[in-house]
């Protein structure tokens, strides 16, 4: 277990935690009440700051069950926070319904945030790469099931 800083800049809004033992994402909150009409998009700030121990990342996700019950999601799906940033964790939400608004309360659960060791790489040029048995097949060349 990894010990994470975190600056609580709303106190009045709960820390993340997580809702049931073993899971992967952190529930973020609503700092502010926020209404999205359908396809807009706002900047939702979550209250919260970490520090990250260097090695690590945190990618933010949006909540599946927003987004099928209500069509919220993010911009970015996953939101990538660095172990270098110190800013406020805030959320870009996109409203995917086609006909509906949405309203957002403060305190309401926003995004998940999952927290990853992360590895840093040395990158090699070279002038040709290994083979695979896939090599550069993508988009669907695996077929469909």
């Amino acid at each position: 277990m990894t010990d994470l800083l975190i600056h609580q800049l709303d106190p009045e809004l709960p820390l993340p935690h997580f809702a049931k033992p073993g899971d992967a994402g952190a529930d973020l909150y609503a700092r502010i009440d926020l209404t999205l009409a359908p396809g807009e998009r706002a900047l939702m700030p979550t209250g919260i700051a970490i520090a990250l121990p260097p090695g690590f990342a945190a990618f933010i996700h949006p909540r599946s069950g927003l987004a099928i019950r209500d069509g919220l999601s993010m911009v970015n799906a996953p939101g990538t926070v660095d172990a270098s940033y110190r800013g406020e964790i805030q959320v870009i939400l996109v409203n995917m319904d086609r006909t509906n608004a949405i309203s957002i309360k403060r305190g309401d659960r926003v995004a998940q945030m999952i927290i990853q060791r992360i590895e840093n790489v040395n990158f090699v040029p070279v002038s040709q790469l290994p083979g695979t048995e896939r090599g550069s097949g993508g988009f669907g060349s695996t077929g469909k099931k």
